[in-house]
């Protein structure tokens, strides 16, 4: 990738939803919600503290993550679709173990 975000702020490449419910049918593209949850691209240096010294993020590249419906803003970089948001618009990480098991 050539974009390095900058302070506290991360790049995350939403995780679709699966395009059928339970019961096997098939959901259109319109009635489709956004997906909550993505994986983290890039991540900024940091933001500072009140003395000046740099706070390292929480997150790190390929943390899956939760964030708001309305988080970030979208972006199109190298013909991908990503959301550039602030750390603290991501509500939490996925712990990867789990995240394995649902998808088996």
């Amino acid at each position: 990738m050539k974009f390095r975000p900058l302070h506290d702020r991360v790049v995350v490449r939403r995780i679709e939803a699966d395009t059928k419910t339970a019961g096997g049918i098939i959901i259109p593209d319109t009635a489709k919600e956004k997906p909550q949850q993505g994986e983290v691209v890039a991540v900024g240096p940091g933001a500072r503290n009140e003395t000046g010294a740099l706070v390292a993020l929480d997150v790190k590249a390929g943390d899956r993550v939760l964030f708001g419906k309305w988080s970030g803003t979208e972006v199109r970089i190298d013909g991908e679709d990503l959301l550039i948001m602030k750390e603290s618009d991501i509500m939490g990480v996925l712990d990867a173990a789990e995240a394995a098991k649902k998808a088996a």
